[in-house]
């Protein structure tokens, strides 16, 4: 695939988001600007990661001369260097197609993480408590910010729910394929005979809900001026200063006559349908992300399982994409960054089977 006619037009439109970012007024409006600064960085990223992908390839083709060259010396040299460089190769240009792909909805956002116990009593708790400490450390690793908003501890350092907020660059683009059930496999604190137990604890990731912006477009408004009824000798009663609106979208109608002027009327008219509207926003909003939590995580059971801690074969196991590693050791410890680019990589693969790159 030619990619270079998509990157020139990268290029073009970087040039047009760091015009727009110099423009004065811009931070005036929050959403509009939130928007142009994440789209600049994720095109300036693409941009140059590609011109390290071009810088790499050159160094390919010239270690590959020399590897065929008649200095023996040089030749060894450079024949040691190709896999590295093939692998960073691989790697860019990987990145390279997941940022050409439309993003998907909130993978530029925050994430709100939820961990729960499951199956298994004080050792789902325990287990609990080590993914917690887990994401906590892949975090801190990774110039990411945690913030806790709420924890339920259990006996034993075990925790029955922790709530926090992960903040930083593109976080749930990083987490999202962490939602699900976690199966452990271990001989817990709590057994005195050595038996190895199976608990589970469920993972929910969510991109942070954004503030929601209102927009009431005068087309979609009737506003009818009236006579405001209220008590004999008010002020109010003498002028036509009562105002109805009617948002034709919505079907919402708003009466307000206590101001002493149409145009107070009319202001805290529109205040109170843009309150009913945001307020209907943000249900549906809690609506949806209550069920997509659902479907993440199921009833936690252990059939339900995404993946398996196996502690005393030191193996951790992704039945998702088949994948094992067996470094339980240091994953806990919050090495989960080759699991992560793994599903990475197959999101990426089912994406550009179903996407149209742009």
């Amino acid at each position: 695939m030619d990619l270079h006619p998509l990157i020139e037009k990268k290029t073009v439109r970087l040039a047009e988001l760091e015009k727009a970012l110099g423009e004065e007024g811009l931070f005036e409006n929050a959403a509009r600007a939130r928007e142009v600064l994440r789209e600049h960085a994720r095109t300036k990223r693409l941009v140059e990661t590609w011109r390290s992908l071009a810088i790499i390839r050159k160094h390919l083709v010239e270690n590959r001369e020399l590897a065929e060259g008649a200095d023996v010396e040089m030749a060894a040299l450079a024949t040691a260097e190709i896999p590295s460089l093939e692998t960073e190769a691989q790697r860019l240009e990987r990145e390279i197609l997941l940022d050409l792909l439309p993003p998907s909805p909130g993978e530029d956002r925050d994430a709100i993480v939820e961990i729960r116990a499951g199956t298994g009593g004080l050792e789902a708790a325990l287990f609990a408590a080590d993914l917690y400490r887990m994401y906590c450390r892949y975090a801190e690793a990774h110039g990411l910010k945690v913030e806790t908003m709420d924890i339920s501890e259990s006996e034993l350092g075990g925790i029955k729910e922790a709530v926090f907020r992960v903040s930083g660059e593109e976080v749930f683009r990083r987490l999202q394929y962490e939602s699900g059930v976690h199966r452990v496999q271990r001989v817990p604190a709590t057994e005195a005979q050595g038996r190895i137990h199976t608990s589970t604890a469920t993972v929910a990731v969510l991109p942070e809900a954004q503030e929601i912006d209102i927009e009431i477009r005068p087309q979609d408004l009737r506003i009818e001026v009236c006579r405001a009824g209220g008590p004999g000798g008010q002020g109010v009663n003498t002028t036509d200063s009562a105002v109805q609106i009617l948002h034709f979208p919505t079907g919402k109608i708003v009466r307000c006559q206590d101001g002493r002027s149409q145009q107070q009327n009319k202001e805290r008219a529109l205040q109170i349908l843009r309150t009913r509207l945001l307020e209907e926003k943000r249900r549906e909003e809690e609506e949806k992300y209550s069920a997509h939590r659902r479907n993440l995580i199921g009833s936690g059971g252990r059939e339900e399982k995404i993946r398996t801690y196996n502690f005393p074969q030191n193996r951790v196991t992704d039945h998702r994409i088949c994948l094992t590693l067996y470094n339980l050791d240091r994953f806990v410890e919050g090495d989960i960054q080759e699991l992560i680019e793994a599903l990475q990589t197959q999101d990426l693969e089912e994406r550009l089977q179903s996407a149209t790159l742009e």
